[in-house]
């Protein structure tokens, strides 16, 4: 049927006559490659002249009742993974949440400390890809390390993707939750031993969960969190998020800007972690890039203190040549191997 606006597409890549191959993904069906001709990328240009190029297979996605860790790596890396979906009765849109699940070798009778990972973005996902740092925790910290694809998330249709936008804190965290959840009934991971860690929206996901559900998550590591929705609006880049995620789409209008009313920083500040702070008592790692003009440090500084005050254990690490990503060699490094001690100290 070729592409759609009710799908989500992404860009692959540019093409010699300046048009582009791009991916489209929706709930239950295939993903499809396609190409779209240069004049569809013009602003505004509706989508009349596309091809599809390939039909891909999809995932298949693994039962909790048959989970069988399938390895995505070469023989020797000291972890596998298995790939799996939850379906959560809450929320209008209804599609699974995609799970990908590391596990460590020769763990398939151990139920394992968890380490819960939700994305940032939030509307990218998180796939099998190698990534070294949660590898390092899996396989040298013997933690199972699940990657949530909360709705919002890029790959399961349009309309999951656009239902996160005025329900940041609530659909996403309660997806979080599910995910959590159906992991350690499936038999695999310590209920007393549940952890999460997370950046940038992950981050504000953290911090809303060990507010929300600090019975569940004992242990927080977070990088260049948002913490306060309404006192970032007014200090970062991307002041569409605040907007879009908090108050839902079509409640602002870019073209006119104007600062946020009195109305708006209350549900601004209804949505952040720092409403459920009262809740907290899950020792908290905090890491933040001085540099980093999307979420200012100050969200950081501000949640950090706010721990203290309530004497809950936490820790500041900052890295002053860093911005957002904290990804500077030695700065990325000194974060993950933090990160593993505070899990193994708390966990």
């Amino acid at each position: 049927e070729g592409f759609h606006d009710k799908a989500s597409q992404q860009f692959v890549c540019f093409t010699e006559d300046g048009g582009a191959i791009v991916t489209q993904s929706e709930a239950n069906r295939s993903t499809i490659l396609g190409y779209l001709q240069p004049s569809l990328l013009e602003r505004g240009g509706k989508v009349v002249l596309s091809k599809v190029l390939a039909n891909m297979p999809s995932i298949s996605s693994t039962s909790f009742s048959s989970l069988k860790p399938e390895s995505c790596f070469k023989p020797g890396t000291g972890y596998s993974y298995q790939i799996m979906n939850t379906q959560p009765e809450h929320g209008e849109v209804k599609v699974p949440v995609g799970l990908v699940l590391l596990r460590p070798d020769n763990s398939e009778n151990e139920k394992l400390p968890l380490i819960v990972v939700p994305h940032g973005g939030p509307h990218t996902c998180m796939s099998t890809a190698f990534v070294p740092s949660y590898g390092f925790l899996c396989k040298h910290g013997r933690y199972a390390v699940l990657h949530v694809n909360f709705r919002g998330s890029t790959g399961f249709g349009q309309a999951a993707l656009e239902s996160l936008a005025g329900n940041a804190g609530s659909l996403d965290v309660l997806d979080v939750v599910a995910a959590t959840r159906a992991v350690i009934d499936a038999g695999i991971a310590d209920p007393d031993r549940v952890g999460i860690c997370g950046g940038s929206h992950g981050g504000f996901l953290a911090g809303h969960c060990i507010g929300q559900h600090p019975d569940i998550f004992k242990v927080a590591a977070m990088r260049n969190p948002c913490t306060n929705v309404a006192t970032m609006v007014t200090a970062t880049d991307i002041p569409d998020w605040c907007y879009v995620e908090s108050l839902g789409s079509g409640r602002y209008n870019f073209s006119d800007f104007r600062a946020p009313s009195k109305e708006e920083l209350g549900i601004m500040w209804d949505k952040s972690p720092i409403a459920h702070l009262a809740h907290v008592k899950a020792p908290t790692l905090m890491a933040l890039g001085m540099k980093d003009r999307r979420v200012p440090p100050s969200q950081g500084i501000e949640y950090y203190h706010a721990l203290r005050a309530k004497e809950v254990p936490t820790k500041l690490l900052v890295y002053e040549d860093c911005d957002h990503a904290i990804d500077l060699v030695v700065s990325e490094a000194d974060f993950w191997v933090n990160t593993k001690q505070w899990f193994d100290q708390h966990l």
